[in-house]
C-alpha cells in the first residue's frame, strides 16, 4: 500500500472531507453547496497543513482531451489558491469521480490517488482513502469498477460527444442513493458495517491509529480496536461534516448544518 510520509507543523492541522456530490440533486441546491464548501475552505486557511479530500466531490466527473464538465469553478478556484500559496491539497477518486485523470493536477495543482493511502505524520499512521469496493459484499460494484476502471472505458466514453455523455451520466446520477435519500443515512450496528469489518482486518495486519473514510455517508466515530478508531466523514448534501487531525486525535466536526 502506498505510503504518504508528511510533516504537521506545530499549531497546524489536517483537514478531511468527502462525498460532497457537487452537480447534484439540482444546480441550485448544488452551487449553494459548493459555496458551503468554499467557505468551509476559507475557514480552515488558517491553520491547515493540509487538505484531503476523500472522493465523490463531484457526482459526476469526466475529461475529454480538450473538455470538461462544466461548473464548479468556486471550489476549482479555491483549491488553486490553496495550492499557490503552499497549502496542499490531496484528491481521492470516488466512485462517482473515477474518471479524474491529469485536468486537476494540471490546472489546480492537486496530487491523486486512486487508492487508499497510509498517512505517517510524526509517530503516527491514518489509513485513509474513499472506501468504495471494501470489505465483504457489493460484489457488483467491484466487478464492475473494473470494468469502469479499464481503458478501454475509457476510450469508449470519450468516443460520445460530451452534450450527449454527460447528459447521460447526469441521468444516472440522479438514480444514485445520495440523490434520493431524504434523511440521509442510519447506522445500523457496528456488525453490518463493511468498512469496520475492513479496517479491523486491516488492523489484524497492521496497526493504524486511524482509519478514515468517506463513502458511506454517514459521521461515524467507531473503535476499530482499543487503540484504533474508524472515523467516516459522512456527507453535505445533509451533514456537512469532515475532520480535523492535530497531530494527536481525529475529531468530527460540522460546518453550517443544512436545513
Amino acid at each position: 500500500m502506498q505510503e504518504l510520509a508528511l510533516t504537521l507543523p506545530a499549531g497546524k492541522r489536517f483537514y478531511f472531507a468527502s462525498d460532497f456530490h457537487l452537480g447534484t440533486p439540482t444546480p441550485q441546491a448544488s452551487l449553494e453547496r459548493e459555496q458551503r464548501i468554499v467557505r468551509w475552505m476559507d475557514a480552515a486557511r488558517a491553520d491547515a497543513a493540509a487538505v484531503f479530500l476523500l472522493g465523490d466531490i463531484f457526482d459526476f466527473w469526466f475529461e475529454y482531451r480538450k473538455v470538461v464538465p462544466r461548473g464548479f469553478t468556486r471550489l476549482l478556484g479555491r483549491i488553486a489558491d490553496f495550492t499557490d500559496n503552499g497549502i496542499p491539497v490531496y484528491i481521492f477518486t470516488g466512485n462517482h469521480d473515477l474518471w479524474i485523470f491529469d485536468y486537476l493536477p494540471t490546472e489546480v495543482g492537486v496530487q491523486v490517488f486512486r487508492d487508499p493511502v497510509v498517512l505517517k505524520t510524526g509517530a503516527q499512521r491514518l489509513l485513509i482513502g474513499h472506501g468504495d469496493g471494501l470489505g465483504p459484499g457489493d460484489n457488483t460494484y467491484k466487478l464492475l469498477k473494473k470494468v469502469f476502471v479499464s481503458p478501454v472505458a475509457h476510450w469508449l466514453f470519450a468516443r460520445l460527444h460530451p452534450n450527449f455523455s454527460i447528459a447521460l451520466a447526469q441521468a444516472w446520477s440522479r438514480q444514485s442513493r445520495i440523490s434520493n435519500m431524504k434523511a440521509g443515512e442510519h447506522f445500523q450496528g457496528p456488525e453490518r458495517e463493511y468498512l469496520l469489518t475492513w479496517c479491523k482486518e486491516q488492523e489484524a495486519a497492521q496497526h493504524h491509529d486511524y482509519y478514515i473514510f468517506g463513502h458511506r455517508h454517514l459521521p461515524l466515530d467507531l473503535e476499530v480496536s482499543p487503540v484504533s478508531r474508524y472515523v467516516n466523514l459522512g456527507e453535505w448534501v445533509h451533514f456537512s461534516t469532515y475532520a480535523v487531525y492535530d497531530g494527536t486525535k481525529v475529531e468530527l466536526c460540522t460546518f453550517e448544518k443544512p436545513a
